[in-house]
């Protein structure tokens, strides 16, 4: 939610970049950042958040050290800060380069001639830790390309400067009759808004953006992936290799003990959160409504200290900022409040929106000051949010139910019920009497088709090497008919 956010913000709302000064104290760690949705983007409390600067922050408070964003105009900007040695490294979702791979005939051309190959800019690149893929999107009102071919005479843009200057060179030699056309522009989100209002025909931008911004741009969809997948990473400054290895070893770890999975979680949205057509009518109540009520969620957040947008995101998942709106149960008004939480909160007409949301925060608000210390931001609001809808009360009893049964409760949009052990990927389309019974996870729930089972559930018998084969023997036993001196010895115990 927070990335869909950002693409919000229209690009003159982020400042213009100071000039880089040169990183004279030893304890101020200076990185120059592409801003753009998910990486960089202004946050609910006047500062900049997003995807690589938690990470960057993260980094920094392991080496004691404060840190200094310094926004950059083009990738071109941020590429020649780093490599005259203004900055220590740059983030922004940068590709890093894959490995060249010329045609034999330029290869040997190059060798024999002396010629440099083209190695992009002189910076060095730490490991990847996540992986896009650079796809063509297109404006939805016109043609949809199926291949390149369908593109012959047609004008593709691209973000200058981002590494996707490999697979261009290459699309260029094998599709001639195809234009090109590089933008010195700071966010592909500003490509996506242009293909969607129709400015551009065509675009080529990472899966990344385009995920991000189709609920928000409505105009665009993708064609068809360009190449294969690219990982994002830092640039790094030529002058301090001691540095890449620090942050490669920092990547190391964020990727073992869960930091990068949860920044993932937190920033990148899931494939299709919703349909189009759902996206479609937020907007339009946005233009028509959320005017209205925008300074009672202002005046709400003065009072209360919560978020006016995370008050308009309940209110509008909650009763679609209809005031009058009642369901089946008995809820009513802008936050759906029931009767006795309305006399609770000392509500005298739940269908007042001022009343209604003013006593809905307050209550979100005492929800978050009864969970537990060690519960930080941003999962203290969602657990919050999570007892906003079925109770303190259950949704306490349900995370001592998990911990009991060995279970990981998760914190998200989305809690996935997850297998006692973990070494038991069970991906098959049918599931067994003592699969089920063992609590295996169903296929929707586990990895991807095409990798090998530890456990067959439709044999359960010669599942020896299966982690969970124990649970399935267990079953087994259980659900096995006993005879009746079985039934007189056990009902005996």
């Amino acid at each position: 939610m927070a990335g869909a956010l950002a693409l919000l913000v229209p690009p003159s709302v982020i400042p213009p970049p100071p000039p880089h000064p040169l990183p004279t104290r030893a304890d101020d760690l200076v990185v120059v950042v592409r801003p753009g949705p998910i990486v960089y983007f202004p946050g609910p409390e006047g500062g900049f958040v997003g995807f690589d600067v938690d990470l960057v922050r993260l980094f920094a408070q392991e080496r004691k050290m404060s840190v200094r964003f310094l926004p950059a105009d083009s990738a071109a900007d941020l590429f020649a800060a780093v490599e005259r040695g203004e900055a220590h490294f740059a983030v922004g979702g940068l590709l890093r380069p894959a490995p060249p791979r010329p045609p034999l005939g330029v290869a040997v051309a190059q060798v024999l001639l002396g010629a440099p190959a083209d190695l992009g800019p002189a910076v060095l690149w730490t490991t990847g830790y996540y992986a896009v893929e650079p796809v063509l999107i297109y404006n939805s009102d016109g043609f949809k390309p199926a291949n390149w071919d369908d593109l012959d005479g047609e004008t593709v843009a691209y973000v200058e400067s981002v590494g996707l200057e490999p697979e261009i060179a290459r699309l260029r030699a094998a599709h001639p009759e195809v234009t090109f056309r590089p933008m010195a522009i700071p966010s592909p989100s500003e490509l996506v808004a242009q293909v969607s209002d129709g400015t551009l025909s065509y675009a080529i931008v990472g899966s990344l953006a385009a995920a991000v911004a189709r609920n928000i741009y409505l105009e665009f969809d993708v064609a068809f992936p360009i190449g294969g997948k690219r990982d994002i990473a830092w640039a790094v400054s030529p002058h301090d290799p001691k540095l890449a290895q620090d942050i490669d070893r920092f990547l190391a770890r964020a990727k073992r003990d869960g930091t990068i999975a949860r920044l993932v979680e937190r920033y990148i949205p899931e494939g299709r959160q919703f349909l189009r057509i759902d996206a479609v009518g937020l907007q339009e109540k946005m233009r028509t409504l959320l005017p209205q009520y925008r300074p009672l969620f202002r005046d709400t957040q003065a009072k209360t200290g919560l978020d006016w947008r995370l008050l308009a995101a309940i209110s509008y998942q909650e009763s679609k900022w209809d005031s009058s709106a009642q369901s089946e149960t008995g809820v009513r008004g802008f936050m759906q409040l029931t009767e006795d939480t309305a006399k609770l909160l000392g509500v005298t007409n739940l269908l007042d929106p001022a009343q209604n949301v003013l006593a809905a925060a307050r209550y979100l608000r005492d929800l978050k000051d009864k969970l537990p210390q060690r519960i930080a931001e941003p999962d203290r609001t969602w657990l919050a949010h999570a007892a906003y809808n079925i109770g303190l009360g259950h949704l306490r009893t349900r995370a001592s139910s998990r911990r009991s049964k060995g279970s990981i409760p998760t914190i998200g949009a989305t809690s996935r019920r997850r297998c006692r052990f973990s070494r038991c990927p069970n991906i098959t389309n049918r599931r067994s009497w003592a699969t089920r019974a063992a609590g295996c996870p169903s296929p929707s729930s586990t990895v991807s088709a095409g990798t090998t089972t530890s456990c067959s559930p439709t044999r359960p018998r010669r599942s020896r090497g299966c982690a969970c084969s124990r649970m399935h023997r267990q079953a087994r036993r259980r659900a096995k008919p006993r005879s009746r001196r079985s039934n007189a010895a056990f009902a005996a115990r």
